[in-house]
């Protein structure tokens, strides 16, 4: 992922450099489209985002001059900067499912009902979630092990599922942050020459700070907003203690899964793991055919636990219930790519630089920047190159580290994209977790403000922005 190289302004011919005023254009008809077709309308992400790739595609055509073939490869580049996040998606949706019938999210479900409460569970399930993408290194795959698990417990203790799902998510972007294991992290000092301990130390404060204030608010919400009295313990656990097998066994997927990440393997191998170890334990554990076993993985969950509630919070859909999201990932991504490689982008970053006058806007004009890029392009991976290679010798000129480029381009960049529906990591989220779409549970995902608020702050009083000292700058020029 590193090895993507942006398009910078001056790469850009002048006969097909736009100026601000065009490339505000289709950045404007990006925001109406999803405003209108989404906010206003109410429809899926995919038609407005369709919309917004056609116009953008007739506009840089009769405007810029492109032809067919650069367009289609425009599109193409950001499909291939986001197959990753495609692939994790096919596999993880499968993963659920098998996992489900094995009895492993069911035995997750059943323990956590007995040793939580309401009172203290959303704080619990936000540091659970933050400890395990630490140790995983990715919040994609803990969301969608242990954040299904735990909306499930969230229901029979009687936690409203956009808390729950509030909760696991911020953990999950937190603790995701701070793994030297997690792909936007690598991503974002790789692309700003940083070293990786040095940038995850330049996070650690302010991740700190927002998440501990975030963690703070879950416990305010558990004892006063809760009402301990509609848990409704025994309406889950009893179907589950009927239903599955629940011995240790049905936790070989979890360790298999967590063990590979922890070991260092890549998240889409240890994904696989997990999958044929929950094959695996469903025919063992829970006696069922290896040709239901994989059917399971495809088509995904239908249990009869004598319970409808039960029922809702175990059906998956297996691969075939990522199409929905899938797709509109695919959209996403292909808008995302049609918008940087035909200069759109380039030229937002070029102007952004001439507004820039003081070291403190420059931090904060760089969170500002990675938050811009998340949504008109819906893809995090995008909000930390663009503007962490566009913005890189900006922050020579102004005598800083690059663990502050690093810093801004990740505080901003990676927890804010659950706030944009149509963005991929926001359909991942709400699909998983069960949501129509992520505005179901932004307003508890107090993290995804938090964390740019906290940077925001920290460059206006200058509170963890390291100048260089004079022979880092003497070095810094050698080299």
């Amino acid at each position: 992922m590193s090895e993507f190289e942006p398009l910078s302004y001056q790469d850009l011919a002048p006969s097909q450099r736009p100026s601000l005023a065009e490339a505000l254009v289709p950045v404007g008809a990006v925001v109406v489209a999803l405003g209108v077709g989404s906010g206003y309308l109410g429809l899926a992400p995919h038609g407005p985002l369709l919309w917004a790739i056609v116009f953008t595609g007739l506009f840089v055509h009769y405007r810029l001059g492109y032809d067919w073939e650069g367009i289609y490869e425009a599109t193409a580049s950001g499909l291939r900067m986001g197959l990753q996040a495609i692939l994790i998606l096919f596999v993880i949706y499968g993963l659920i499912a098998t996992w489900t019938s094995a009895g492993t999210i069911p035995g997750l479900m059943y323990y956590g009902l007995g040793l939580l409460s309401p009172a203290v569970f959303l704080p619990v399930a936000a540091l659970l979630a933050a400890v395990v993408a630490v140790a995983v290194g990715s919040s994609w795959t803990t969301v969608g092990t242990l954040g299904v698990a735990f909306l499930g417990i969230g229901e029979g203790l009687g936690i409203p599922a956009p808390m729950t799902a509030g909760a696991i998510v911020s953990g999950a972007y937190a603790g995701d942050k701070q793994s030297p294991l997690s792909d936007t992290t690598n991503l974002a000092a790789a692309v700003t020459d940083s070293d990786l301990y040095d940038h995850i130390n330049a996070m650690r404060v302010g991740t700190f700070v927002a998440f501990g204030l975030s963690v703070l608010a879950y416990a305010a919400l558990g004892a006063v907003v809760i009402d301990p009295s509609g848990a409704n313990v025994a309406v889950i656990s009893d179907p589950l203690a009927s239903s599955y097998a629940l011995g240790p066994l049905v936790f070989a997927p979890l360790l298999v899964t967590f063990g590979f990440a922890l070991y260092g393997v890549p998240a889409l191998p240890s994904l696989l793991a997990g999958v044929f170890s929950g094959v695996l334990t469903t025919i063992v554990a829970q006696g069922v055919s290896f040709t239901h076993a994989w059917d399971v993985f495809l088509n995904g969950t239908a249990p009869e636990t004598g319970s409808e509630v039960v029922n809702e919070l175990l059906a998956a859909g297996g691969v075939t219930g990522s199409a929905w999201t899938i797709a509109v990932v695919v959209a996403a991504l292909s808008l995302g790519g049609l918008l940087e490689r035909t200069g759109i982008l380039a030229t937002l970053a070029h102007h952004l630089t001439a507004a820039i006058d003081s070291s403190t806007s420059l931090v904060a004009g760089t969170g500002v920047a990675a938050m811009v890029t998340n949504a008109v392009t819906a893809q995090q991976y995008m909000s930390i190159v663009v503007p962490g290679l566009s913005l890189r010798s900006l922050y020579d000129d102004y005598n800083l580290e690059t663990t502050d480029l690093s810093r801004a381009v990740e505080a901003a960049g990676t927890p804010s994209g659950p706030l944009f529906p149509w963005h991929a990591g926001a359909v991942y989220m709400a699909g998983v977790l069960g949501f129509a779409t992520s505005w179901a549970f932004v307003p508890y995902y107090f993290f995804g403000f938090l964390s740019p608020v906290v940077l925001f702050v920290m460059a206006y009083t200058g509170r963890g922005t390291a100048q260089r000292t004079p022979t880092d700058t003497a070095t810094a020029a050698d080299d």
